[in-house]
């Protein structure tokens, strides 16, 4: 029988607590999980796995002008040099850093199945295909190859990583994050670029700056789905104390459903979006539950009408039910409402913090700092390595007959470079340069390359070593850098925040304005009552009143706001579509009989935005034109002007029978927008306006401005000159006058006989001069006998003056001052006024 062995008495072992040895490992494994795996650097904003996969990629050269390369090669490389875990775990984390849905700014372009926001699994890593999208290969590898950040060994040591990748925008900030580790959890929500760059150059500018400032540059997260965040309170506390909860929302808008065969008009619920990470199908399956249990009453059908073009979900209800209720148990019984539970926490020096916003973004200023000074230091150090080369290679050539002479006579290589650094005072590196310089170098050309390379290289040094050594100078480059990649790859906001006032949140006792305004645009009263005549009024904030010509109604401005007054008035029926158009070129309709009658409870009116689908009200300031289509629209049309002088002829029959979706009536280039629609008939002439003072007049017709469809962009109507926009179109007659107004408050008049016709396209006549090289025209109008007009200035401040005391000059005048206008104030509507 075997002797038993006596371990104690050898020595190696050492005798411990077992709790205290549970307590070890398992703080060992925490600190494991925290630092290596769940949580996120703040600087960068990855994960150790995230990290990899892009620095893998890097190093496969999977650069946006590269071909797309199989998914199984990356996570094969990943597996194999950096990340010794499970090739699914790899795969899942790549595929969320394709997908728009997941991230706000996606860091890897995709070619392939990579899932929907219905939960659909990706296809397998072979068929799919990846490479590094634009703004991760700029903003996050475009410095890794110039010692800007620490590399470390791998898990084996036989390959370098770095510890942190050279990101020059928050991307933490900008995707956000969510983990789970030992004991702590971090979730934070991703932002819109723009606004996280407006911060960033704040805070640079101003470290003391308020949170209150802070906080209207970066209002709230931004995310990939959009939604509607409701009331800002739970954004403060996150962005504060770093913990808080947002309400989300999903977007739904009210339809009527055209009738069937047999059957009236119904309501529907239409949902284009739903709130971050909420699964479509999963939403849609758990709606028809609650029906189908009878704990949603109202519903009479379900189905997802969703397509390329984006999301949408009827839900159609019952006759004589209540669409806002339904809505409201689709908020509290589903997740068409949801809270994200906002957690900043992110390693900082590698142990877990949870931060506030001003301090996330400060740590990654504090970073990129860092960065630049490696970055720019290590330039230095290639500049003056280089510009020491050049200069010896300078100074043979210029002493050629003795180099040549040198080298002749020497009986070596280590001769000659030893006699070259005794006699031409050279260094050991620069003998070397010289001694392997080709023969093509001492051609005069060449010459003069090396010189030119000398003298680029000492200004190069110049300015590194001022970047350097002036902080100043480094955080000038840091928000230069900030500014272009702004430009480069920022968006407009997908998520809508809404404050309290403007969600329709039900009352025990009584109902909100917003619910009372949603019912009276669904109950739609031409259906049940005959059509009666209104009259519409149109403020200048932005407001609609609808009143009865034979019922008691409020005096002409009375009840409005401060500053407000009536734009534009109507004569209808309650069975009519008043059409809406935007600065976007689209056009939405709005049945009469759904805005409110005004009262003497509401004489302010309606907030014209809130008649409007979601999607419409995204663009609250963008409403230029509101019109009801005339009896005679057979022979009229209408006349669109774009802010860049394009200029479109549209017959009215394209506004007809509109959804409330909307249409496109005209296609505008990316920084474009409409400004000014008229209605014309052919003959009459139009009159445009530049801000420079410049008008142009020319026929309507067939020669000069056709008629077009909805498709088309448009014809060029003005030959604008650098940094000048349109400021005014009017249809003139044959005695009309303009008022011409600048933004430094000086008026003039004049009759339009004095503009001779030309022809579209033309660079116009110079029809106002300026007193001061800084002023511009800011709008022109048509000169009303005995009316007003209103001047808005910057300031929010509105100055309404007689037509008739604007005096009458002639083409050469400057103009007289009609309004004094303070510091930094200027005139930027011309707005006629109607009593």
């Amino acid at each position: 029988m075997a002797q038993q062995l006596n371990l104690l008495s050898t020595g190696q072992v050492i005798t411990t607590a077992l709790h205290t040895e549970m307590q070890r490992s398992y703080l060992e494994y925490a600190m494991s999980v925290i630092v290596g795996r769940a949580l996120p650097d703040v600087r960068d904003g990855l994960k150790p796995v995230h990290r990899r996969i892009l620095y893998a990629m890097h190093e496969l050269g999977l650069t946006p002008d590269r071909p797309y390369r199989k998914c199984a090669r990356v996570v094969g490389d990943v597996l194999g040099k950096y990340h010794p875990h499970g090739d699914q775990s790899v795969y899942d984390a790549l595929v969320r850093l394709v997908q728009e849905f997941s991230s706000r700014y996606p860091l890897l372009a995709g070619h392939g199945n990579f899932g929907s926001v219905d939960n659909d699994p990706p296809a397998a890593m072979r068929y799919t295909e990846t490479r590094l999208a634009s703004v991760s290969h700029e903003g996050m590898l475009a410095e890794i190859g110039e010692e800007t950040v620490e590399f470390i060994g791998n898990f084996d040591n036989s390959q370098q990583e770095p510890t942190v990748l050279p990101a020059q925008l928050p991307f933490l900030l900008l995707n956000g994050c969510a983990g789970i580790a030992v004991g702590m959890a971090t979730n934070i929500p991703p932002h819109n670029l723009g606004e996280i760059v407006d911060g960033l150059i704040a805070l640079i500018d101003n470290p003391d700056l308020t949170d209150e400032k802070l906080f209207a540059l970066i209002p709230g997260p931004d995310f990939p789905t959009g939604g509607e965040i409701v009331g800002n309170s739970g954004i403060r506390e996150a962005y504060t104390t770093g913990k808080g909860g947002i309400v989300l929302r999903g977007v739904a808008t009210l339809e009527e459903i055209p009738p069937t065969r047999g059957s009236k008009r119904r309501t529907a619920i239409i949902v284009t979006e739903l709130p971050y990470q909420v699964n479509k199908a999963g939403w849609i399956e758990k709606v028809a539950d609650l029906v189908n249990q009878g704990r949603l009453h109202g519903i009479s059908d379900l189905r997802d009408e969703s397509d390329r073009e984006g999301m949408r979900v009827v839900i159609e209800l019952k006759r004589d039910t209540n669409p806002q209720e339904v809505l409201q148990h689709l908020y509290h019984q589903t997740a068409l409402q949801t809270t994200f539970g906002a957690i900043l926490l992110a390693l900082v020096d590698g142990q877990p913090r949870q931060l506030s916003l001003r301090q996330m973004l400060q740590e990654f200023l504090n970073f990129r700092e860092h960065t630049l000074n490696r970055r720019y230091s290590y330039e230095l150090g290639k500049a003056e390595n280089r510009v020491n080369l050049v200069a010896g290679l300078l100074k043979a050539l210029s002493n050629l007959d003795e180099v040549i002479a040198i080298l002749r006579q020497a009986a070596d290589g280590s001769t000659a470079k030893t006699t070259l650094c005794r006699r031409l005072d050279l260094s050991d590196v620069q003998a070397d340069a010289i001694l392997s310089m080709p023969l093509r170098r001492l051609t005069s050309l060449e010459q003069q390359n090396l010189q030119q390379e000398f003298d680029n290289l000492n200004e190069q040094i110049t300015s590194l070593r001022r970047l350097l050594e002036d902080r100043g100078e480094l955080l000038k480059s840091l928000k230069k850098d900030l500014r272009t990649l702004k430009r480069k790859y920022s968006d407009s906001r997908r998520t809508k925040i809404l404050t309290l006032s403007e969600t329709p949140i039900p009352q025990e006792k009584g109902k909100t304005q917003t619910e009372e305004n949603s019912k009276s645009q669904i109950q739609n009263p031409k259906s049940e009552q005959p059509p009666e005549e209104a009259i519409l009024e149109f403020t200048q904030r932005g407001y609609v009143r609808r009143l009865s010509p034979t019922g008691k109604k409020p005096k002409a401005e009375n009840g409005l706001h401060e500053n407000d007054f009536i734009i534009q008035t109507e004569l209808t029926d309650t069975e009519q579509d008043l059409l809406i158009l935007n600065t976007g070129g689209k056009v939405y309709p709005v049945k009469v009989g759904d805005i409110p009658a005004t009262t003497g409870r509401s004489p302010r009116g309606t907030p014209l935005i809130t008649m409007l689908t979601s999607t419409a009200q995204a663009n609250v300031e963008a409403i230029i034109s509101r019109f009801v289509l005339p009896a005679s629209f057979e022979t009229t049309q209408m006349v669109l002007l774009t802010k860049q002088g394009r200029i479109k002829r549209l017959a009215l029959e394209e506004f007809a029978n509109l959804s409330r979706r909307g249409i496109t009536i005209l296609k505008l280039k990316d920084d474009d927008e409409l400004s000014f629609t008229e209605f014309t008939t052919t003959g009459q002439h139009l009159i445009l306006a530049s801000s420079g003072g410049r008008l142009l007049r020319f026929a309507v017709n067939e020669e000069q401005l056709p008629v077009m469809g909805r498709a088309a962009m448009g014809l060029q109507a003005f030959r604008l000159v650098k940094n000048q926009q349109m400021v005014g179109c009017v249809t003139v007659g044959k005695d009309d006058q303009l008022l011409l107004v600048t933004q430094e408050g000086y008026a003039k008049r004049m009759p339009a006989s004095n503009l001779r016709a030309a022809n579209r396209g033309d660079l116009g006549i110079q029809l106002l001069k300026f007193h001061n090289k800084t002023d511009y025209l800011a709008g022109m109008v048509r000169a009303m006998p005995g009316a007003e007009v209103a001047l808005v200035t910057n300031k929010e401040r509105v100055v309404r003056i007689p037509v008739d005391s604007v005096p009458m000059l002639d083409r050469d005048a400057k103009g007289e001052s009609v309004l004094q206008v303070n510091r930094d104030e200027k005139i930027i509507h011309v707005v006629e006024v109607r009593v």
